[in-house]
């Protein structure tokens, strides 16, 4: 029978091994974490503006699409010297307004179309939601969507990733025709048909259809300067 001793010394043994196996194994992975998370981002972006891409081709799609980045600050002034792709929205959001960094890229699509996608980062029911939205060169009309979520409820706040939730939002619109911004509302109950302003929220997952309310405005609130700025430039 062993000892007290020896027990002990094996289990530490034992533990040390397996912490040190642990430590190489996460090593050796993290490029390969990194680099999906990086061409993830990518597709993400590239869903806004309505391209289906795979893990393989997302970047080659990716480099002949987007032409642009830059980031600009509250105020609409482009800050010079940092990468967009490099920006955590997430953690900008805790700043103050003033001191926030917020993302832009400019995306060239096959028509012959322009679109400014812009990063959005908010909260649902369960957890953060995030995405991106992009708009036609009129700087009104949204192109497109799109919206993920790390834990909310699935068939119920879970589907604000869905086509069926994100395509409702294609030509909306987030100014009124008086020039004031106006975003758009994810409405209990239906949108009003015609309404340039609103679309339907999720039958059940209300607190998460607002929380992708709130995302929109409170994110392309702090990119309205920026906006109003460029919506008469043709790039």
């Amino acid at each position: 029978m062993h000892s007290n001793k020896y027990i002990f010394i094996y289990s530490v043994v034992m533990v040390l091994i397996v912490a040190v196996a642990l430590t190489v194994v996460a090593i050796q992975l993290k490029p390969a974490q990194e680099n999906n998370i990086r061409i993830e981002k990518m597709q993400n972006i590239l869903t806004s503006v309505n391209i289906v891409t795979t893990p393989k081709d997302a970047e080659t799609i990716y480099k002949k699409v987007i032409i642009s980045n830059l980031v600009t600050d509250s105020k609409g002034t482009e800050i010079s010297g940092v990468d967009a792709f490099s920006v955590d929205l997430a953690a900008e959001m805790k700043k103050p307004e003033a001191d926030r960094k917020y993302p832009v890229y400019l995306a060239r699509l096959d028509n012959g179309d322009t679109c400014f996608v812009f990063q959005l980062r908010g909260k649902g029911l369960w957890g953060p939601i995030w995405g991106y939205i992009s708009l036609r060169s009129d700087m009104n009309s949204i192109s497109g969507v799109m919206f993920d979520h790390k834990s909310e409820t699935p068939g119920l706040g879970a589907e604000i990733s869905t086509p069926a939730f994100m395509g409702q939002f294609k030509e909306k619109q987030i100014f009124d025709a008086q020039g004031n911004f106006t975003s758009v509302q994810v409405m209990k109950g239906g949108a009003p048909e015609g309404d340039v302003h609103a679309v339907d929220a999720i039958s059940g997952g209300t607190i998460t259809s607002k929380g992708v309310e709130h995302m929109i405005h409170d994110c392309l609130l702090g990119y309205e300067a920026f906006i109003k700025k460029h919506n008469s430039t043709k790039p």
